[in-house]
Parts: C-alpha cells; structure tokens; sequence
C-alpha cells in the first residue's frame, strides 16, 4: 500500500520503473519534494542567492523524474507488445514444425550435426507445445466496457451495491465516496463527510447503508438511497428523508472537460465510528449488518454496535499496521492483513473469541477475502496470492505467482474467478484452483495507467468487473469465460 513521502523504485523486465504514491491521510493535498524543501530553506533564513540556486536545482531534479517516468512507462508498453510477438512467433513456429513432411522411412538422409540438433530442438518444442496445451485454461473474452469518471485523486476501492446491482460505490484520497450508475456511468451521490482520504467503501448486506473508512482516524455510516437515472437528461436526484442531504449541486465530472452532471451531496453521517488513534484502512459489515469492524494504523481492530456506534471489543495481536479487513458474508468471523506479513481469521461464534494466525507471506499482506468452500484468498506485497483452506490452515493449497504488489483482490460468486490487481497496472484472471485464465487489456487506450488499487465483481451484469488506480479511474469490463470442454 502506498506510503506517503516514498519514491519506490522496482525493476519489471529489465526496465526501471518509478512509481510516487501519495498518503492516505493526506488525500489531495500534494505537496512536490520541491515544496517542502523550499517551505524548510524559507523558515531557516538562507541567503536569497543559495536559495534561488536551490530552487533551480529542484525544479530541474521534478523535471528530470517526470520525463524518466514518462519515458519508462512508453519502454514498459514496449516491452510488452515485443512480449506478445514473441509468443505468436512460437505458436506460428510449431504449426510449422507440425507441417513439415515425413522423410521415407526407406531413405536415411544423411544430416550435419547442426541439422541433427535443430531437429531434435524443434521435435522437443513441439512435444512440449502439445503437452501445455492440454492443460489450457478456459476460452475468456475480455472487453473494455466504460469509465465513471468524477474523482480528482487516486481512487483506493471500488464495490457493487447489494442492494441494487446496478451502483458500484468508490472511495477517493480525494475526501469523497461516490456512487455510479453501472449502465450510464452517472454519478449519482457525493459522499463529502469525512476530512481525509476515504480508503475503503463497503455496502450493507441489505439495507441502503454505506460504510467508508477514512484518514481522519473514523469510520463513518450514511445513507446510500438513489434512484438510477435512465439517462442523463431525465437523472433528478432523490432525497433520502435525512436532514443532511443538500440537495443536487453541479459538480465537474472531469478536471479536463466541461462535462457537468446533476447529483447529490451528502455532508453528514448518520452514525460514526470512532475509537482508533491512527488512520482507518478499511472498514466492513458483520454478516448481519448490527456490527462493523474496522482495522486501523494503530495496529488494531475494533468491532462496533452499527445504531449506537458503542465499541463491543477491540482486536490487538498484530505487530505492525493493519492494511485491511474483510468479513464473511454469512458467518461472523473475519480476517484482518497486517504490514507483519501474517493475516488472522477472528472467529466470533464461539462464546470465546477464537484467533488464528495464517504465516506464509514474506512481505505485507495487503488483501484477504472469504471463498467459497471455506477458503480464504490472501495477496501480498511479495507478488504472491495464496489460497487457504479453512479447515487445514497450515499451509496454503495453491500460489498464484505475480508480476507485482497485490493489492484488493476480488472473487467472483458465480464462476469463482479471482481478479488480482497490482502495481504494475496489471489485473490477473485466475480459477479457484489457482490456474491462469488471462488478465485484463492495458493500452494507451484501454486500461489503467497507474497502479490497480481495487477490484470488484458484480452478478448477472453486462458489465461485470470493475476496477480502480491511482491514475484516478475507474473502469467497467465484460468478462467472459467459456468452461473447458471435457475430453
């Protein structure tokens, strides 16, 4: 997860690629190292001719970055496109090798060892091409849907309402949560309440309640009742019958265009969920709604009465920050992810609060979500996902390896995809069983151009996958997966 006031530096195929990453607590207030520097040379008192010089340094120092990075990002497309030639060059190689003629047996040809040892290179190639193919993933069809566009920062989460499948919610280091319609792309409702970066954005199981946690160390509940617009020109906006909803105001959908849409804004909680001494990084349902645990910078979590907003227990164990927590949806346990590199399962059924300790990570663990068929699916810095059962926690039963950094992951209820988004911009498509089914397209045109902060499935949708960056997007996507056909 990103740190505030960090340049990580990382290699991804031989190019160096830079990435800033801005604080959760701080959302949209973006200070240039220049800046700070020269906030510090002004209170010291240096003479104005060192200062200058010092100015004109940084400046050029900004300037130099800005170009690597763009330069980086051009090399890294590259690459990748070289990456993908490559491996239809292979394919078209061994449809030649298959097509080659048997020499008469009757005849012995005589070959130079070079001729020899290319045949036996290729005749190897081919044999190996046939045996991959058996094992290939599913048919998927992967396509670029549309963008909800609205967010001035980096956009950390995004989910699909479960009340009305066609609202995906979203949380910004902008200070806002919002609400979209899936069909038209429309913003639909400004959460403006909190006064820090919003880093999480959770539905209620069955009511129109948001929960959002955020760097201003809260956790807060409001009313998430809209009506999804047909249209743009007939979208009006409803009042949900709280005092705190203002009205509709126009708002710039885009810092680039002059594109204005009608939509709600909301300034006030209903119900706020204080307790923590450090930032929020996340925060979920209980399975029936009554409660919500949030996890925190202060190294705990804290289960709350969702009416009173009373403090039931507070979770300590983790030796470092918390990154994340994640309920299950139809049992009270949950799991939280710690910078300690371990994950915990809280099991809140039993009249004594049962822990366990999931160790198999070697870097932060950044995401954990519940399963199917009592398993839970772990991602972590490390560039591993890994996937547990619940009933043999020792060790997991498949690694998904990665290109980079994992970050919220995302499982499908229907056809049990897992969605993996990570640093690199990538989002990796794979089965239960830990198989790669693809990963989604990224261009210049299409795709993220930043890191892949959050991903989300929604059920019986055209548009069925969403994710989010810190390039400030959010995009729709239809994923299609053909089931192997049994031989």
């Amino acid at each position: 997860m990103p740190i505030d006031g960090v340049t990580k530096v990382t290699k991804s195929k031989g190019v160096r690629m830079i990435r800033r990453h801005r604080s959760h607590t701080e959302g949209s207030e973006r200070l240039s190292g220049m800046n700070r520097f020269k906030d510090d040379v002004e209170n010291e008192g240096l003479p104005p001719v060192f200062r200058d010089r010092l100015y004109d340094l940084f400046g050029q120092i900004e300037k130099e970055f800005e170009t690597l990075y763009s330069a980086n990002l051009v090399l890294q497309e590259r690459v990748d496109t070289l990456n993908e030639k490559l491996d239809i060059s292979s394919t078209s190689d061994n449809k030649l090798v298959d097509a080659q003629d048997t020499p008469d047996l009757g005849q012995k040809p005589k070959r130079s060892a070079s001729q020899l040892s290319q045949r036996i290179k290729s005749t190897y190639k081919v044999s190996t091409s046939k045996i991959v193919s058996s094992f290939r993933t599913p048919t998927s069809s992967l396509t670029y849907v549309r963008s909800y566009q609205g967010h001035r920062d980096g956009v950390w989460e995004v989910k699909v309402s479960h009340t009305d499948p066609h609202v995906i919610g979203t949380a910004s280091a902008d200070h806002t949560a919002r609400l979209f319609s899936i069909e038209t792309g429309q913003c639909l409702l400004r959460y403006t309440g909190h006064q820090g970066s919003v880093n999480s954005i959770r539905f209620h199981p069955d009511k129109e309640l948001v929960l959002t946690g955020s760097g201003d160390e809260r956790a807060h509940i409001w009313s998430c009742h809209v009506t999804t617009p047909s249209h743009v020109d007939n979208m009006k906006s409803h009042s949900s019958g709280e005092d705190d909803l203002e009205g509709s105001e126009k708002e710039e959908m885009n810092e680039d265009t002059d594109q204005v849409v009608d939509s709600v804004t909301q300034r006030c909680p209903l119900v706020e969920l204080t307790g923590h001494t450090g930032v929020v990084i996340a925060a979920d349902w209980m399975a029936d709604g009554a409660q919500a645990i949030t996890a925190s910078w202060d190294r705990t979590a804290i289960l709350h009465d969702t009416e009173s907003g009373e403090i039931i227990n507070t979770l300590t164990g983790h030796d470092q920050e918390l990154t994340e927590v994640e309920a299950h949806p139809v049992q009270r346990m949950a799991v939280t992810c710690s910078k300690d590199t371990t994950f915990r399962l809280w099991d809140f059924r039993a009249p004594a609060m049962l822990v366990n300790v999931f160790q198999g990570h070697t870097q932060p663990v950044t995401t954990a979500v519940f399963a199917s068929n009592d398993r839970v699916i772990s991602g972590s810095d490390d560039r591993r996902t890994k996937i547990w059962d619940l009933r043999n926690m020792r060790s997991p039963i498949a690694t998904i390896q990665c290109d980079s950094a994992i970050n919220r992951l995302s499982v499908c209820e229907t056809t049990q995809i897992i969605a993996i988004p990570q640093d690199n911009r990538h989002v990796k498509l794979c089965d239960i069983n830990g198989n790669r089914i693809g990963r989604l397209p990224r261009s210049s045109r299409q795709g993220h151009t930043r890191m892949v902060t959050s991903v989300s499935w929604a059920v019986d949708n055209t548009t069925n996958l969403f994710t989010c960056g810190f390039d400030r997007q959010v995009l729709g996507w239809q994923v299609w997966i053909q089931p192997k056909d049994k031989e």
